[in-house]
């Protein structure tokens, strides 16, 4: 995960990130489902929920590798409408630009 999906994610609590280590091995191992949607134009969001609130973690597929391709978190939110705000799917879209240039 990039610096910004880290902050995200050390700021929820212990029971949501258990749902989204859960969320990553499926993908891993090839799972997709609806908590693993794509948005647009190689962005992705994995999604999580608690009675609370609704939870999100942007990635990308960083296929340069020869071996293997790998998932890279951008940033996080907390969503509160059930449309993903454009703000966010821009910034992921630039973290990733910025994640290519390094």
């Amino acid at each position: 995960m990039l610096d910004e999906a880290t902050n995200y994610f050390d700021e929820i609590n212990d029971r949501v990130k258990a749902k989204f280590f859960k969320s990553f091995e499926k993908v891993e191992t090839g799972l997709k489902g609806d908590w693993f949607k794509h948005l647009e134009d190689g962005i992705w969001e994995f999604k999580e929920r608690d009675s609370q609130k609704f939870y999100r973690i942007f990635a990308f597929w960083d296929s340069t590798q020869e071996k293997q391709t790998l998932i890279v978190g951008t940033h996080g939110y907390n969503k509160k409408s059930n449309k993903t705000p454009r703000k966010e799917i821009n910034m992921a879209k630039q973290l990733r630009a910025k994640y290519y240039d390094n």
